[in-house]
Protein backbone atom coordinates (compact mmCIF):
# COMPACT_ATOMS: atom_id res chain seq x y z
CA UNK A 1 0.00 0.00 0.00
CA UNK A 2 1.24 3.47 -0.84
CA UNK A 3 2.49 4.97 2.45
CA UNK A 4 1.62 8.50 1.35
CA UNK A 5 -2.09 7.69 1.13
CA UNK A 6 -2.08 6.89 4.88
CA UNK A 7 -1.47 10.52 5.87
CA UNK A 8 -3.95 11.79 8.45
CA UNK A 9 -6.33 14.60 7.41
CA UNK A 10 -4.39 16.99 9.64
CA UNK A 11 -1.12 16.07 7.90
CA UNK A 12 -2.71 16.50 4.47
CA UNK A 13 -4.01 19.98 5.37
CA UNK A 14 -0.58 20.94 6.74
CA UNK A 15 1.05 19.85 3.48
CA UNK A 16 -1.49 21.76 1.39
CA UNK A 17 -0.89 24.85 3.57
CA UNK A 18 2.67 24.94 2.22
CA UNK A 19 1.36 25.78 -1.24
CA UNK A 20 -2.17 27.17 -0.90
CA UNK A 21 -3.30 30.08 1.27
CA UNK A 22 -6.71 29.93 2.98
CA UNK A 23 -9.61 27.77 1.73
CA UNK A 24 -9.56 25.71 4.94
CA UNK A 25 -12.97 24.11 4.38
CA UNK A 26 -11.92 22.87 0.92
CA UNK A 27 -8.65 21.52 2.30
CA UNK A 28 -10.49 19.65 5.05
CA UNK A 29 -12.93 18.17 2.52
CA UNK A 30 -10.22 16.80 0.20
CA UNK A 31 -8.20 15.57 3.20
CA UNK A 32 -11.18 13.58 4.47
CA UNK A 33 -11.82 12.20 0.97
CA UNK A 34 -8.21 11.03 0.81
CA UNK A 35 -8.33 9.45 4.27
CA UNK A 36 -11.52 7.59 3.36
CA UNK A 37 -9.62 5.99 0.49
CA UNK A 38 -7.06 4.66 2.97
CA UNK A 39 -9.82 3.44 5.28
CA UNK A 40 -11.51 1.63 2.41
CA UNK A 41 -8.34 -0.31 1.60
CA UNK A 42 -8.32 -1.66 5.17
CA UNK A 43 -11.80 -3.18 4.82
CA UNK A 44 -12.50 -6.75 3.76
CA UNK A 45 -12.94 -7.29 0.03
CA UNK A 46 -16.75 -7.51 0.07
CA UNK A 47 -17.11 -4.25 1.97
CA UNK A 48 -14.51 -2.52 -0.26
CA UNK A 49 -16.78 -3.06 -3.25
CA UNK A 50 -19.67 -1.32 -1.47
CA UNK A 51 -17.77 1.78 -0.32
CA UNK A 52 -17.55 4.30 -3.17
CA UNK A 53 -15.75 7.67 -3.13
CA UNK A 54 -17.70 10.75 -2.06
CA UNK A 55 -17.08 13.00 -5.03
CA UNK A 56 -16.56 16.74 -4.48
CA UNK A 57 -18.03 19.78 -6.18
CA UNK A 58 -15.91 22.91 -5.67
CA UNK A 59 -17.71 26.21 -6.19
CA UNK A 60 -15.77 29.44 -6.47
CA UNK A 61 -14.37 32.07 -8.86
CA UNK A 62 -11.28 31.51 -10.96
CA UNK A 63 -7.86 31.84 -9.36
CA UNK A 64 -8.80 30.92 -5.76
CA UNK A 65 -7.08 27.51 -5.73
CA UNK A 66 -9.56 24.89 -6.96
CA UNK A 67 -7.30 23.26 -9.53
CA UNK A 68 -4.20 23.68 -7.38
CA UNK A 69 -5.87 21.84 -4.50
CA UNK A 70 -6.65 18.81 -6.65
CA UNK A 71 -3.25 18.81 -8.35
CA UNK A 72 -1.30 19.07 -5.10
CA UNK A 73 -3.42 16.32 -3.58
CA UNK A 74 -2.64 13.95 -6.46
CA UNK A 75 1.08 14.80 -6.36
CA UNK A 76 1.16 14.24 -2.61
CA UNK A 77 -0.12 10.66 -2.83
CA UNK A 78 1.52 9.84 -6.20
CA UNK A 79 -1.89 9.06 -7.66
CA UNK A 80 -2.84 9.16 -11.35
CA UNK A 81 -4.34 12.60 -11.99
CA UNK A 82 -6.12 14.10 -14.98
CA UNK A 83 -7.56 17.61 -15.36
CA UNK A 84 -10.15 18.07 -18.08
CA UNK A 85 -12.48 20.89 -19.10
CA UNK A 86 -16.11 19.84 -19.36
CA UNK A 87 -16.53 22.22 -22.31
CA UNK A 88 -14.06 20.18 -24.41
CA UNK A 89 -16.43 17.22 -24.50
CA UNK A 90 -19.35 16.82 -26.86
CA UNK A 91 -22.41 14.65 -26.82
CA UNK A 92 -22.03 11.29 -28.59
CA UNK A 93 -22.68 11.81 -32.29
CA UNK A 94 -20.90 15.17 -32.50
CA UNK A 95 -17.31 15.78 -33.53
CA UNK A 96 -15.10 16.24 -30.45
CA UNK A 97 -13.65 14.36 -27.50
CA UNK A 98 -15.79 11.65 -25.98
CA UNK A 99 -16.07 11.53 -22.19
CA UNK A 100 -14.38 8.11 -21.96
CA UNK A 101 -11.13 9.75 -23.11
CA UNK A 102 -10.69 11.23 -19.61
CA UNK A 103 -10.49 7.69 -18.22
CA UNK A 104 -8.01 6.62 -20.90
CA UNK A 105 -5.91 9.68 -20.06
CA UNK A 106 -6.02 8.61 -16.39
CA UNK A 107 -4.66 5.17 -17.31
CA UNK A 108 -1.83 6.83 -19.26
CA UNK A 109 -1.04 8.89 -16.16
CA UNK A 110 -0.97 5.69 -14.08
CA UNK A 111 1.38 4.04 -16.57
CA UNK A 112 3.83 6.94 -16.31
CA UNK A 113 3.82 6.67 -12.50
CA UNK A 114 4.24 2.88 -12.36
CA UNK A 115 6.85 2.82 -15.14
CA UNK A 116 8.92 5.46 -13.33
CA UNK A 117 8.70 3.47 -10.08
CA UNK A 118 9.70 0.23 -11.82
CA UNK A 119 12.64 1.87 -13.56
CA UNK A 120 13.81 3.42 -10.30
CA UNK A 121 13.69 -0.04 -8.67
CA UNK A 122 16.02 -1.54 -11.32
CA UNK A 123 18.21 1.53 -11.76
CA UNK A 124 21.15 -0.01 -9.88
CA UNK A 125 21.16 -3.10 -12.10
CA UNK A 126 20.63 -0.98 -15.22
CA UNK A 127 23.57 1.26 -14.24
CA UNK A 128 25.90 -1.74 -13.91
CA UNK A 129 24.84 -3.04 -17.32
CA UNK A 130 25.30 0.44 -18.82
CA UNK A 131 28.86 0.68 -17.44
CA UNK A 132 29.72 -2.72 -18.94
CA UNK A 133 28.20 -1.73 -22.28
CA UNK A 134 30.05 1.59 -22.35
CA UNK A 135 33.35 -0.12 -21.49
CA UNK A 136 32.77 -2.48 -24.43
CA UNK A 137 32.15 0.51 -26.72
CA UNK A 138 35.31 2.29 -25.51
CA UNK A 139 37.38 -0.90 -25.90
CA UNK A 140 35.95 -2.93 -28.80
CA UNK A 141 37.14 -6.45 -29.55
CA UNK A 142 38.63 -7.72 -32.80
CA UNK A 143 36.05 -8.32 -35.53
CA UNK A 144 36.58 -11.61 -37.35
CA UNK A 145 34.81 -13.28 -40.21
CA UNK A 146 32.59 -16.17 -39.19
CA UNK A 147 32.18 -19.22 -41.41
CA UNK A 148 28.64 -19.21 -42.78
CA UNK A 149 27.73 -21.78 -45.45
CA UNK A 150 24.79 -19.73 -46.73
CA UNK A 151 26.88 -16.55 -47.19
CA UNK A 152 29.68 -18.56 -48.81
CA UNK A 153 27.18 -20.22 -51.16
CA UNK A 154 25.88 -16.88 -52.44
CA UNK A 155 29.44 -15.54 -52.75
CA UNK A 156 30.49 -18.53 -54.88
CA UNK A 157 27.38 -18.22 -57.04
CA UNK A 158 28.14 -14.54 -57.65
CA UNK A 159 31.73 -15.39 -58.55
CA UNK A 160 30.64 -18.10 -61.02
CA UNK A 161 28.18 -15.70 -62.67
CA UNK A 162 30.75 -12.92 -62.88
CA UNK A 163 28.75 -10.63 -60.57
CA UNK A 164 30.32 -8.22 -58.05
CA UNK A 165 30.66 -9.72 -54.61
CA UNK A 166 30.88 -6.38 -52.70
CA UNK A 167 27.16 -6.44 -51.83
CA UNK A 168 27.48 -9.80 -50.06
CA UNK A 169 28.80 -8.91 -46.63
CA UNK A 170 30.46 -11.70 -44.65
CA UNK A 171 29.08 -12.43 -41.18
CA UNK A 172 31.34 -10.84 -38.55
CA UNK A 173 31.74 -11.67 -34.88
CA UNK A 174 33.56 -9.80 -32.13
CA UNK A 175 36.39 -11.74 -30.57
CA UNK A 176 37.13 -10.70 -27.00
CA UNK A 177 40.62 -11.66 -25.95
CA UNK A 178 41.93 -11.73 -22.37
CA UNK A 179 43.75 -8.48 -23.06
CA UNK A 180 40.49 -6.83 -24.16
CA UNK A 181 38.66 -8.21 -21.10
CA UNK A 182 41.37 -6.82 -18.82
CA UNK A 183 41.20 -3.39 -20.52
CA UNK A 184 37.41 -3.32 -20.17
CA UNK A 185 37.62 -4.11 -16.45
CA UNK A 186 40.04 -1.21 -16.02
CA UNK A 187 37.74 1.13 -17.99
CA UNK A 188 34.75 0.03 -15.87
CA UNK A 189 36.72 0.87 -12.74
CA UNK A 190 37.61 4.31 -14.14
CA UNK A 191 33.99 5.00 -15.09
CA UNK A 192 32.76 4.08 -11.60
CA UNK A 193 35.39 6.36 -10.07
CA UNK A 194 34.18 9.30 -12.12
CA UNK A 195 37.12 9.34 -14.52
CA UNK A 196 36.93 9.78 -18.32
CA UNK A 197 34.03 12.22 -17.78
CA UNK A 198 35.36 14.73 -20.34
CA UNK A 199 35.73 12.09 -23.03
CA UNK A 200 33.27 11.88 -25.93
CA UNK A 201 31.91 8.59 -27.21
CA UNK A 202 29.63 7.49 -30.08
CA UNK A 203 26.78 5.24 -29.02
CA UNK A 204 23.68 3.76 -30.64
CA UNK A 205 20.43 5.21 -29.26
CA UNK A 206 17.03 3.61 -29.68
CA UNK A 207 14.77 6.15 -31.38
CA UNK A 208 11.50 6.50 -29.50
CA UNK A 209 8.29 7.32 -31.40
CA UNK A 210 6.99 10.88 -30.98
CA UNK A 211 3.75 11.01 -29.00
CA UNK A 212 1.19 13.51 -30.22
CA UNK A 213 -1.12 15.44 -27.92
CA UNK A 214 -4.75 14.51 -27.45
CA UNK A 215 -7.21 15.62 -30.07
CA UNK A 216 -10.71 14.63 -31.02
CA UNK A 217 -12.11 11.13 -31.35
CA UNK A 218 -10.64 10.70 -34.84
CA UNK A 219 -7.21 11.78 -33.64
CA UNK A 220 -7.33 9.34 -30.70
CA UNK A 221 -8.20 6.45 -33.03
CA UNK A 222 -5.33 7.41 -35.34
CA UNK A 223 -2.97 7.43 -32.36
CA UNK A 224 -4.15 3.94 -31.35
CA UNK A 225 -3.46 2.60 -34.86
CA UNK A 226 -0.08 4.35 -34.99
CA UNK A 227 0.86 2.85 -31.61
CA UNK A 228 0.02 -0.65 -32.88
CA UNK A 229 2.09 -0.14 -36.02
CA UNK A 230 5.05 1.18 -34.01
CA UNK A 231 5.00 -1.89 -31.76
CA UNK A 232 5.14 -4.21 -34.82
CA UNK A 233 8.08 -2.45 -36.48
CA UNK A 234 11.69 -3.13 -35.40
CA UNK A 235 13.15 -0.40 -33.20
CA UNK A 236 15.14 2.21 -35.08
CA UNK A 237 18.62 3.05 -33.88
CA UNK A 238 20.66 6.15 -34.53
CA UNK A 239 24.22 7.09 -33.63
CA UNK A 240 24.95 9.99 -31.28
CA UNK A 241 28.24 11.43 -30.10
CA UNK A 242 27.91 12.48 -26.47
CA UNK A 243 30.02 12.93 -23.35
CA UNK A 244 30.62 9.95 -21.08
CA UNK A 245 28.15 11.14 -18.36
CA UNK A 246 25.43 11.57 -21.00
CA UNK A 247 26.26 8.16 -22.45
CA UNK A 248 25.98 6.51 -19.03
CA UNK A 249 22.55 8.10 -18.45
CA UNK A 250 21.25 7.18 -21.91
CA UNK A 251 22.47 3.58 -21.67
CA UNK A 252 21.11 3.27 -18.12
CA UNK A 253 17.68 4.37 -19.35
CA UNK A 254 17.85 1.89 -22.23
CA UNK A 255 18.85 -0.98 -19.95
CA UNK A 256 16.08 -0.04 -17.51
CA UNK A 257 13.61 -0.17 -20.42
CA UNK A 258 14.80 -3.71 -21.20
CA UNK A 259 14.58 -4.84 -17.56
CA UNK A 260 11.04 -3.57 -16.94
CA UNK A 261 8.20 -5.85 -18.02
CA UNK A 262 5.65 -3.50 -19.58
CA UNK A 263 2.82 -6.03 -19.26
CA UNK A 264 3.30 -5.85 -15.47
CA UNK A 265 3.35 -2.04 -15.72
CA UNK A 266 0.04 -1.98 -17.61
CA UNK A 267 -1.65 -4.34 -15.13
CA UNK A 268 -0.47 -2.35 -12.09
CA UNK A 269 -1.34 0.98 -13.74
CA UNK A 270 -4.91 -0.15 -14.40
CA UNK A 271 -5.29 -1.19 -10.77
CA UNK A 272 -3.70 2.04 -9.52
CA UNK A 273 -5.99 4.17 -11.70
CA UNK A 274 -9.03 2.21 -10.50
CA UNK A 275 -8.25 2.48 -6.77
CA UNK A 276 -6.37 5.79 -6.49
CA UNK A 277 -7.11 7.78 -9.65
CA UNK A 278 -8.38 11.38 -9.43
CA UNK A 279 -10.23 13.06 -12.31
CA UNK A 280 -10.69 16.82 -12.00
CA UNK A 281 -13.53 18.12 -14.21
CA UNK A 282 -13.22 21.89 -14.51
CA UNK A 283 -15.81 24.35 -15.86
CA UNK A 284 -18.69 21.98 -15.14
CA UNK A 285 -20.92 25.04 -14.68
CA UNK A 286 -20.53 25.76 -18.42
CA UNK A 287 -22.55 22.64 -19.27
CA UNK A 288 -25.15 23.29 -16.55
CA UNK A 289 -27.02 26.29 -17.99
CA UNK A 290 -30.60 25.47 -18.93
CA UNK A 291 -31.08 28.26 -21.46
CA UNK A 292 -29.32 27.17 -24.64
CA UNK A 293 -29.71 27.85 -28.32
CA UNK A 294 -31.07 25.07 -30.50
CA UNK A 295 -27.98 25.11 -32.74
CA UNK A 296 -25.55 24.43 -29.89
CA UNK A 297 -24.27 21.00 -28.91
CA UNK A 298 -26.55 19.77 -26.16
CA UNK A 299 -25.03 20.59 -22.80
CA UNK A 300 -27.42 18.22 -21.10
CA UNK A 301 -26.27 15.56 -23.55
CA UNK A 302 -22.69 15.97 -22.28
CA UNK A 303 -23.98 15.62 -18.73
CA UNK A 304 -25.78 12.40 -19.70
CA UNK A 305 -22.54 11.04 -21.17
CA UNK A 306 -20.50 11.98 -18.08
CA UNK A 307 -23.05 10.45 -15.69
CA UNK A 308 -22.28 6.72 -16.29
CA UNK A 309 -18.54 7.38 -15.95
CA UNK A 310 -19.07 9.04 -12.56
CA UNK A 311 -21.65 6.44 -11.49
CA UNK A 312 -19.28 3.59 -12.28
CA UNK A 313 -18.82 1.78 -15.56
CA UNK A 314 -16.31 -0.31 -17.51
CA UNK A 315 -14.21 1.57 -20.05
CA UNK A 316 -12.13 -0.16 -22.70
CA UNK A 317 -8.55 1.03 -23.13
CA UNK A 318 -5.74 -0.42 -25.23
CA UNK A 319 -4.23 -1.77 -21.99
CA UNK A 320 -7.37 -3.49 -20.76
CA UNK A 321 -10.73 -2.71 -19.14
CA UNK A 322 -10.83 -0.20 -16.28
CA UNK A 323 -13.76 0.15 -13.87
CA UNK A 324 -14.51 3.70 -12.76
CA UNK A 325 -16.50 2.82 -9.59
CA UNK A 326 -13.73 3.89 -7.19
CA UNK A 327 -12.13 6.77 -9.08
CA UNK A 328 -12.44 10.05 -7.16
CA UNK A 329 -14.10 12.78 -9.24
CA UNK A 330 -13.65 16.42 -8.29
CA UNK A 331 -15.73 18.88 -10.29
CA UNK A 332 -15.39 22.64 -10.14
CA UNK A 333 -16.95 25.77 -11.53
CA UNK A 334 -17.46 29.44 -10.83
CA UNK A 335 -21.27 29.12 -11.12
CA UNK A 336 -21.70 32.84 -11.80
CA UNK A 337 -24.59 32.30 -14.23
CA UNK A 338 -25.68 28.73 -13.63
CA UNK A 339 -26.29 27.12 -10.23
CA UNK A 340 -25.33 23.62 -9.06
CA UNK A 341 -29.07 22.86 -9.07
CA UNK A 342 -29.07 23.46 -12.85
CA UNK A 343 -27.13 20.23 -13.30
CA UNK A 344 -29.10 17.06 -13.96
CA UNK A 345 -30.46 15.72 -10.64
CA UNK A 346 -28.71 12.37 -11.23
CA UNK A 347 -25.36 14.10 -11.76
CA UNK A 348 -25.88 16.39 -8.76
CA UNK A 349 -26.37 13.32 -6.60
CA UNK A 350 -23.00 11.95 -7.66
CA UNK A 351 -21.23 14.97 -6.12
CA UNK A 352 -22.55 14.87 -2.55
CA UNK A 353 -19.80 16.99 -0.97
CA UNK A 354 -20.17 20.68 -1.85
CA UNK A 355 -17.36 23.06 -0.98
CA UNK A 356 -17.60 26.79 -1.57
CA UNK A 357 -14.22 28.48 -1.95
CA UNK A 358 -13.99 32.03 -0.67
CA UNK A 359 -12.93 35.13 -2.58
CA UNK A 360 -9.37 36.17 -1.77
CA UNK A 361 -8.93 39.12 0.60
CA UNK A 362 -6.14 41.69 0.63
CA UNK A 363 -4.54 39.82 3.53
CA UNK A 364 -4.69 36.59 1.48
CA UNK A 365 -2.82 38.29 -1.36
CA UNK A 366 -0.07 39.38 1.04
CA UNK A 367 0.32 35.82 2.30
CA UNK A 368 0.25 34.38 -1.24
CA UNK A 369 3.12 36.68 -2.20
CA UNK A 370 5.39 35.58 0.62
CA UNK A 371 4.34 32.45 2.53
CA UNK A 372 3.90 29.42 0.21
CA UNK A 373 6.83 27.17 -0.61
CA UNK A 374 6.63 28.39 -4.21
CA UNK A 375 5.62 31.99 -3.43
CA UNK A 376 5.76 34.42 -6.35
CA UNK A 377 8.24 36.80 -4.71
CA UNK A 378 10.57 33.86 -3.99
CA UNK A 379 10.37 32.89 -7.67
CA UNK A 380 11.28 36.38 -8.92
CA UNK A 381 14.10 36.68 -6.38
CA UNK A 382 15.54 33.38 -7.59
CA UNK A 383 15.24 34.43 -11.25
CA UNK A 384 17.08 37.72 -10.69
CA UNK A 385 19.68 36.02 -8.49
CA UNK A 386 20.86 34.23 -11.64
CA UNK A 387 22.03 37.70 -12.80
CA UNK A 388 23.83 38.27 -9.45
CA UNK A 389 21.13 40.70 -8.35
CA UNK A 390 19.59 40.39 -4.91
CA UNK A 391 16.07 41.83 -4.75
CA UNK A 392 14.49 42.75 -1.41
CA UNK A 393 10.78 43.61 -1.11
CA UNK A 394 9.90 45.78 1.88
CA UNK A 395 6.85 44.92 3.95
CA UNK A 396 5.12 48.12 2.80
CA UNK A 397 5.77 47.23 -0.86
CA UNK A 398 4.20 43.80 -0.37
CA UNK A 399 1.15 45.38 1.29
CA UNK A 400 0.78 47.85 -1.57
CA UNK A 401 1.00 45.06 -4.18
CA UNK A 402 -1.69 43.11 -2.34
CA UNK A 403 -3.87 46.23 -2.10
CA UNK A 404 -3.57 46.91 -5.85
CA UNK A 405 -4.37 43.28 -6.72
CA UNK A 406 -7.43 43.32 -4.48
CA UNK A 407 -8.70 46.65 -5.85
CA UNK A 408 -8.21 45.72 -9.50
CA UNK A 409 -10.01 42.42 -8.95
CA UNK A 410 -12.85 44.32 -7.28
CA UNK A 411 -13.27 46.90 -10.05
CA UNK A 412 -12.59 44.69 -13.09
CA UNK A 413 -12.83 40.96 -13.77
CA UNK A 414 -12.02 38.92 -10.66
CA UNK A 415 -9.28 36.47 -11.66
CA UNK A 416 -8.11 35.67 -8.15
CA UNK A 417 -4.44 35.09 -7.40
CA UNK A 418 -3.60 35.12 -11.12
CA UNK A 419 -3.84 38.92 -10.88
CA UNK A 420 -0.57 38.88 -8.95
CA UNK A 421 1.28 37.42 -11.95
CA UNK A 422 0.16 40.31 -14.13
CA UNK A 423 0.99 42.95 -11.53
CA UNK A 424 4.47 41.60 -10.76
CA UNK A 425 5.37 41.31 -14.44
CA UNK A 426 4.31 44.95 -14.89
CA UNK A 427 6.22 46.03 -11.77
CA UNK A 428 9.48 44.23 -12.60
CA UNK A 429 9.41 44.54 -16.40
CA UNK A 430 12.17 47.16 -16.58
CA UNK A 431 14.33 45.40 -14.00
CA UNK A 432 14.01 42.04 -15.76
CA UNK A 433 14.97 43.69 -19.06
CA UNK A 434 17.97 45.65 -17.71
CA UNK A 435 19.25 43.03 -15.25
CA UNK A 436 21.97 41.44 -17.47
CA UNK A 437 23.64 44.83 -17.99
CA UNK A 438 23.21 46.30 -14.50
CA UNK A 439 25.84 44.35 -12.53
CA UNK A 440 24.28 45.59 -9.28
CA UNK A 441 24.39 43.62 -6.07
CA UNK A 442 21.30 44.71 -4.13
CA UNK A 443 18.01 46.34 -5.14
CA UNK A 444 15.21 47.26 -2.74
CA UNK A 445 11.61 47.38 -3.93
CA UNK A 446 9.80 49.97 -1.79
CA UNK A 447 6.23 51.20 -1.63
CA UNK A 448 7.19 54.35 -3.55
CA UNK A 449 8.75 52.23 -6.30
CA UNK A 450 5.53 50.21 -6.56
CA UNK A 451 3.47 53.39 -6.81
CA UNK A 452 5.78 54.85 -9.46
CA UNK A 453 5.26 51.79 -11.64
CA UNK A 454 1.64 50.94 -10.90
CA UNK A 455 0.00 54.01 -9.32
CA UNK A 456 -1.33 55.56 -12.54
CA UNK A 457 -2.66 52.24 -13.80
CA UNK A 458 -4.36 51.49 -10.48
CA UNK A 459 -6.21 54.83 -10.44
CA UNK A 460 -7.36 54.64 -14.07
CA UNK A 461 -10.00 51.91 -14.20
CA UNK A 462 -10.07 51.80 -18.01
CA UNK A 463 -6.28 51.48 -18.14
CA UNK A 464 -6.15 48.78 -15.46
CA UNK A 465 -8.79 46.84 -17.34
CA UNK A 466 -6.37 46.41 -20.26
CA UNK A 467 -2.98 46.44 -18.55
CA UNK A 468 -3.58 44.68 -15.25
Amino acid sequence: MNELISKTPREVVAELDRFIIGQNSAKRAVAVALRNRYRRLLLDEDMQKEVTPKNLLMIGPTGVGKTELARRLATMVQAPFVKVEATKFTEVGYVGRDVESMVRDLVDSGIRIVEAQKKEAVRGEAYNLAIKKLAAILKPGVMKKVANSQVDYFANMAKMMGLPQDAIEPEMKEEVTEEVKSSRREIEKQLRNGELMNKEVTIEVVEKPIKMGNGGMGMEQMMEIQSMLDSMKPKKKMKRTVTVPEAIEILTQQEADNLVNMDDVYAEALKLAETSGIIFIDEIDKIAAKNQNGGEVSREGVQRDILPIVEGSAVNTKYGVIHTDHILFIASGAFHVAKPSDLMPELQGRFPIRVELEDLTQEDFERILTEPHNALLKQYKALLATENIEVVFTKEAVSKLAEIAFEVNSTTENIGARRLHTILERLLEELLFEAPDMHMGNIQITESYVMSKLGDVQQDEDLSRYIL
